[in-house]
């Protein structure tokens, strides 16, 4: 007599020889290696030329990681040098903390191997895939090992060589010749070395460009590189400054999936719902977990009793109560001022006219993981004028330089309407045209790529909305630089005109009539009627100083007092700021100087100095003044809104018609000259 189960055993067996066994037989696991060795596109593997950046990429990524990681200034070395038509041989060494001898095989040598993937930090590398995929796309295509030397710090510590093949059966390394040695140059570091078929190529999209944008955006860094034709180009380190440390945070609840959620609850410590909301998330307080269980309706019942219904009704709560922006320590912004310097330092070749003021905005969550973006741009100069604009797409400081039309930055600088802040827009939409570079970097804890080549961002709402924003601040500062410099230039002929030609003919006219000449000052101001800000500078590179010096020329006709401001790097802030003039500075680096009782038809002059590798980063064209009416500034800015200080009030005498007791004493004046004049010509005769 059969069970059940012999029962179904028999029905289950008795269809043996069908379809459904043959392809039963067939089935089987496979390793995560086999799948990308047979798609090597997703990784960006797809093309020789684009294989020889991608290993190229992912190890510098690694040096550069490894480096700020054990806070030492990265100085990354990278070799391309060609075997035949098809092979070349790359080397990439670093100065960073080592590798453990016996983690050497499994970090180049296994896929989906790291220590970044589930840290919640920005990171460049997030998967543990580019360095060693790098090793077996190698391996698979030369047949050759990857060779790895490697010391840590110490000075009792050994180094070690060794080289790697990687079984992609099994996901696991196979290591030969593996032996101590003495390393000589660096006190520590790791070196790669392997082989791969390639092509080296010039261009937009090359090992030389990618390498350009990546010291623009890590201006802490030095790079060497040595390409095939034998010529070395090096990217100097601009800064000793290192970016700030990410640390490792707890998601944050906004954006979180009901799967996220339920899958969070199942490894959880917590033993409470409340408890779970609280400690599992950041930025939950008892108050703002009591109002999300209130806003789902669900009781603070045991975490392992959370059903389905009730994570859903969580996740919608969440999105209606007010919690506070994700932490921002987990971040690691460029900052304004490194922004500006690498671009300074890369970019000088070209010359440009004008470094728009960069933008870093404040952290948003997109999915649950915060993310901040900053953007530059770069106007003039030598950089062509008739072909569209350069974007520098940049993620977690790393470059993106493949499928441009696919990622959420390029997208972003396509719908905004270029043409109100001065660059050509053929068609009203699209990438603009003009002498211009624009750079957005987008840093987030988990980077939400296209693909695992990590070429492109998904085009993201949250994302996006904030790279237009970021972009719309810094083409504010663009067509600000542009009208001002459009109306100092048509000033600036006025005055030419004014301060030149009529002094001249009252001298002609006077020595003519042999007269004295006349007094002009009340009648330059009264056709110029404005307080004119003259900025100047200079640069000393060797020395790294910059003075600069503000002249304000008060051409009206009334006494002014007023303050000026610019925002200076800190690290430059020299004590001659200290004068008598000098007011103070926060801790932004907002200077402000109190100028009072200016005389009409005189002048005064700010001055100070700069000092160090910073100080080159400071415009003196952007500056504001404020106790005055704008409407009579030339060469400065009216003071921000935001800037945390009240400007001082504006006078009366701040109106385009004079009053009636400065019209009289004109008029007095005036024929007192007309007097004097008729006097001395009667006594001439």
């Amino acid at each position: 007599m059969h069970s059940d189960k012999d029962t179904i055993k028999d029905v289950d067996e008795g269809g043996k020889g069908s379809i459904a066994h043959k392809l039963a037989e067939n089935m089987k696991e496979i390793s995560i290696t086999e799948f990308f060795e047979k798609n090597k596109q997703i990784l960006g593997f797809d093309s020789r030329t684009k294989s020889l950046l991608m290993g190229v990429k992912e190890a510098v990524d690694n040096s550069l990681d490894a480096c700020e990681e054990a806070d030492i200034l990265p100085d990354v070395y990278v070799k391309v040098e060609k075997v035949n038509d098809d092979d070349y041989n790359v080397t990439i060494e670093d100065n960073g903390p080592g590798i453990v001898r016996k983690k050497i095989p499994d970090v180049f040598g296994r896929l989906l191997y790291g220590s970044r993937f589930h840290a919640l930090r920005q990171s460049r590398g997030q998967q543990g895939i580019g360095i060693s995929a790098t090793v077996m796309f190698g391996n698979i295509n030369t047949g050759k090992p990857a060779h790895i030397k490697s010391k840590i710090d110490g000075t009792d510590a050994v180094a070690w060589k060794m080289d790697i093949v990687i079984d992609t059966k099994i996901n696991r390394p196979i290591v030969t010749n593996e032996q101590p040695f003495t390393w000589e140059g660096k006190a520590h570091g790791t070196r790669v070395d392997y082989c791969t078929k390639g092509e080296y190529r010039k261009g937009k999209q090359s090992i030389y460009e990618y390498l350009k944008n990546t010291a623009i955006v890590n201006p802490h860094a030095k790079i060497t590189f040595d390409d095939p034709e034998g010529k070395r180009h090096t990217f100097e380190r601009a800064t000793d400054t290192l970016p700030v440390k990410s640390k490792e945070i707890k998601p944050h609840p906004q954006g979180r999936e009901v799967g996220d959620l339920q899958k969070m609850l199942q490894l959880t410590q917590q033993k409470t719902l409340k408890a779970f909301l609280k400690n599992d998330f950041s930025r939950i307080t008892d108050r703002i977990a009591e109002e999300i269980l209130q806003a789902a309706k669900v009781t603070d019942k045991k975490a392992a009793a959370v059903t389905r219904e009730d994570c859903v009704a969580i996740v919608k709560a969440i999105d209606t109560v007010k919690i506070m922006a994700p932490q921002t320590d987990c971040l690691s912004p460029i900052g304004e001022t490194l922004i500006k310097k690498g671009l300074m330092t890369v970019l000088e070749g070209l010359r440009p006219d004008y470094y728009a003021q960069p933008v870093t905005r404040s952290p948003r969550s997109a999915n649950g993981n915060p993310f901040l973006v900053e953007a530059g741009i770069v106007y003039g100069g030598d950089i062509p004028a008739d072909s569209e604009v350069s974007i520098l797409r940049i993620a977690n400081r790393v470059p993106l330089l493949y499928q441009p039309g696919a990622c959420a930055i390029t997208k972003a600088v396509e719908s905004m309407d270029w043409r109100r802040y001065g660059l050509d827009q053929r068609g009203g939409s699209g990438k603009p045209f003009g002498p211009a570079i624009i750079l957005v970097h987008v840093a987030s804890t988990k980077i939400p790529f296209t693909s695992e080549g990590k070429e492109a961002i998904a085009n993201n709402e949250d994302i996006h909305n904030e790279i237009v924003q970021a972009l719309r601040l810094c083409a504010r500062n663009l067509k600000s630089h542009l009208n001002k410099k459009d109306k100092k230039g048509k000033t600036h002929a006025k005055f030419e005109i004014v301060q030149q030609i009529l002094p001249e003919m009252a001298s002609k006219s006077a020595k003519m009539l042999n007269r004295p000449v006349p007094d002009l000052s009340r009648t330059i101001s009264k056709i110029m009627n404005v307080v004119w800000v003259e900025p100047k500078s200079s640069y000393d590179g060797k020395n790294k100083i910059k003075k600069v010096t503000y002249n304000v020329y008060n051409y009206t006709r009334a006494e002014r007092s007023f303050r000026l401001h610019a925002i200076l790097p800190r690290e430059a802030v020299n004590e001659t700021l200290l004068s008598d003039r000098f007011l103070n500075m926060n801790d932004e680096g907002k200077a402000n100087w109190e100028i009072l009782s200016v005389p009409p038809f005189t002048s005064v002059s700010v001055s100070f100095d700069l000092v160090g590798s910073m100080a080159d980063t400071f415009s003196e064209s952007d500056v504001y003044l404020s106790g005055v009416n704008s409407a009579f500034v030339m060469g400065a800015d009216p003071l921000p809104g935001d800037w945390g200080i009240k400007g001082m009030e504006i006078t009366e005498s701040d109106t385009d018609v004079p009053d009636e007791a400065e019209e009289e004493e004109e008029e007095a004046a005036a024929d007192d000259d007309d007097g004097k004049r008729k006097g001395g010509k009667e006594d001439d005769e």
